[in-house]
């Protein structure tokens, strides 16, 4: 299993090689979105874009709301840092999960998030405690003041195309059940 530091490693690299070979910052150009995106992102939760990792993130269920959501988990700080960016396409109901030591106020800053996406704070009981919908998306040229940032209080953070959450009855207080999963270093 890859550790999370060569992930991270690995990752930067690519994406100091997509900003040299040409004009990023747009998510229409494919060949930006493959070299700054998470290669271990599962290709279940992605509309497009083959798996680039041998050891892909794991994907979870998580039930409770109107539907049933299908998420890569992120539960080591490489895994949460790199989380979606320069993803362009979610499959409705996939998304990410991103799994926190305990309950608190998790900030989220959405640098190179290159679609909105709606997030969803849920504790550790399972409850929903707020949602952030459409969050705006920036893209690889979007100066770090104007980057969207939104903080919402729990042990996990649901991301999902923007508009999801609503279709699939996320809302603050829906109970969900999520499978045991521990945050690692």
């Amino acid at each position: 299993m890859r550790s999370a530091a060569r992930l991270l490693a690995a990752s930067l690299a690519a994406a100091a090689v997509a900003l040299g070979a040409g004009r990023p910052g747009d998510a229409k150009d494919p060949s930006v979105v493959v070299a700054c995106a998470n290669p271990a992102l599962p290709a279940e939760i992605l509309k497009a874009a083959p798996p680039r990792s041998a050891d892909p993130l794991d994907v979870v269920e998580v039930t409770g709301a109107a539907k049933r959501l299908r998420l890569a988990v992120a539960k080591d700080a490489a895994s949460r840092e790199l989380g979606l960016m320069c993803v362009t396409g979610l499959r409705p109901q996939h998304g990410m999960l991103f799994v926190f030591p305990e309950d608190g106020p998790e900030p989220f800053w959405m640098k190179n998030t290159l679609m909105s996406l709606d997030m969803i704070w849920v504790d550790a009981s399972g409850t929903v405690t707020s949602v952030a919908d459409r969050v705006p998306a920036s893209t690889r040229t979007t100066s770090d003041r104007d980057v969207a940032r939104r903080t919402g209080n729990g042990r996990f953070v649901i991301e999902l195309a923007a508009g999801e959450a609503e279709k699939d009855g996320l809302a603050a207080g829906t109970r969900l059940t999520i499978p045991a999963l521990r945050a690692t270093p």
